[in-house]
């Protein structure tokens, strides 16, 4: 993880995402699971360039399997972007660095 992305457990979840004064994206991932090792370092490049205007928090379902089975989680890695505590968008699978941004451009507006 880049110092641009936290973990987020399911304990703080409500304080870091719901209450969240800054639109969130929370990528829902697992430390076997392939395409979430793909996808990690195009979401780390494209966080280091939304930082300030959207905060990318990862959430590894194995540890954390509350929030993932509220928000009806069923494959990953799913990215779940939060605006105002309410799900705005979400991409599921590995995502190109130019869908990444273009989900990321929608939510920091």
């Amino acid at each position: 993880m880049s110092a641009n992305i936290q973990a987020v457990t399911d304990e703080a979840f409500e304080q870091e995402v719901i209450k969240s004064a800054t639109p969130v994206v929370v990528d829902f991932w697992a430390e076997w699971c392939g395409p979430c090792k793909a996808l990690s370092p195009k979401i780390d490049q494209v966080a280091a360039q939304f930082q300030g205007k959207i905060r990318v928090l990862k959430m590894n379902v194995d540890d954390n399997p509350r929030t993932p089975s509220k928000f009806g989680i069923r494959g990953i890695p799913t990215l779940i972007v939060f605006k105002g505590g309410k799900v705005v968008d979400q991409a599921v699978g590995d995502q190109s660095i130019e869908d990444l941004k273009s989900l990321l451009s929608r939510c920091a507006s």
